[in-house]
């Protein structure tokens, strides 16, 4: 999926996703047609950028309440505006295509709160998710019409605002034949399931903790980024006494529709459970992590699409072979019959997902059609989703 697009003859997006992971920006240059009737989406070309470590930690400390907030997101919005911008003329540079042929960038912006419904202490139960990024800036900066904002329709509707990517997945991977879920393995694991039954409604829901946490604990103890094949994670022991107080949080209980992110799932929250019991090794904590992720999306799958044929797995953690072995184990251990792999078997890579699903969204909004599903969010109906910022 790297080829050029000199006769491409569908309208081109761009998808810019930067998630909570915070690792980076993936961008995409997709081509979407209507002329079968649904949008077919084909990827060309894909780049990934590194965000510069003092924004990346800025953007990391901009999750928790700090001093003079406001002025430091607004700095953060528009130094990752500028990675955007910088991932878009790549992106424009290796295909040989010119900012004019594109017809929009869908860029997501950076979640630094999520807190939909009700707030403790508020009078308004609609509540807020907040994503920096300056989609102006970008348009100035690339000349290309930009659609930003996606989330806040739907909250406004009195939804979760999240996962968006559930009517996607449903485009692009649900079968007639077979029960399917997609698991999208970033900071936070999401999942979109598409049963077969016809009428049934697609469900989505974000699980709990997945690369957040591992990533914290290895770079704390390790110094690197992220635990490269889950092999520190590989090599150490899962300690029964912490995973069960980390299983133990009332998320994991709650049902769907739900969402979550760094608000809850945290380095200090971490702490705390490891601050009541005994000291543990390093890697035996980072196995732990690992299996919190492995066990929260098993129960969930066994919960909510227990006859699930096939496990499409995307973003960063499904590059972490550890963590693919042991949830293929988990679930035929609990008895379920899933075959688990990456969306590359669909033609899809797992890093492209996310960012492909806001070029879509983005196709969405300039057709006036619905990007989300109420079935997945509790929004009171369909929404046209994400503003329009003209270049």
């Amino acid at each position: 999926m790297t080829s050029t697009v000199s006769n491409a003859p569908a309208t081109l997006y761009i998808g810019l996703m930067s998630g909570t992971s915070m690792d980076g920006v993936d961008a995409v240059l997709a081509t979407l047609d209507d002329s079968a009737g649904a949008p077919a989406l084909q990827v060309l070309q894909h780049v990934s950028a590194s965000l510069p470590a003092a924004l990346r930690a800025e953007l990391m400390a901009l999750n928790q309440p700090g001093d003079n907030e406001l002025h430091r997101a607004a700095l953060a919005a528009n130094g990752l505006v500028r990675v955007y911008a910088d991932a878009t003329q790549a992106l424009l540079r290796q295909a040989d295509v010119p900012a004019h042929r594109v017809r929009a960038i869908g860029a997501h912006g950076q979640t630094v709160r999520h807190r939909p419904g009700a707030q403790a202490g508020g009078t308004d139960a609609t509540g807020y998710t907040l994503q920096l990024n300056n989609p102006a800036l970008l348009a100035e900066l690339t000349g290309i019409d930009v659609v930003a904002d996606f989330r806040s329709r739907d909250v406004a509707a009195g939804g979760q605002g999240a996962p968006l990517v559930p009517a996607f997945h449903q485009q692009l991977f649900a079968r007639p034949d077979v029960d399917v879920a997609v698991l999208n393995l970033g900071g936070i694991a999401n999942l979109t399931l598409l049963p077969a039954r016809p009428g049934a409604d697609v469900l989505g829901f974000d699980c709990g903790p997945a690369n957040a946490l591992m990533d914290h604990w290895i770079a704390q103890h390790r110094q690197h980024p992220f635990d490269v094949d889950g092999q520190w994670a590989a090599g150490g022991r899962v300690q029964p006494a912490l995973l069960a107080a980390l299983l133990g949080e009332p998320y994991f209980r709650q049902a769907p529709p739900k969402s979550t992110g760094r608000d809850l799932f945290h380095a200090a929250w971490l702490q705390t459970h490891l601050d009541a019991l005994p000291p543990l090794d390093a890697q035996d904590v980072q196995a732990t992590l690992l299996a919190l992720t492995v066990q929260s999306i098993t129960r969930d799958l066994q919960r909510h699409l227990p006859h699930c044929a096939q496990l499409l797995v995307c973003g960063g953690g499904a590059l972490n072979g550890a963590l693919m072995r042991e949830l293929a184990a988990a679930l035929a251990q609990n008895g379920m019959q899933t075959t688990v792999g990456s969306t590359a078997s669909q033609g899809l890579p797992p890093l492209q997902v996310e960012a492909a699903a806001f070029a879509w969204l983005a196709h969405q909004a300039l057709q006036g059609r619905p990007g989300n599903l109420p079935s997945v969010t509790d929004a009171a109906g369909p929404r046209v989703l994400g503003a329009i910022y003209p270049a």
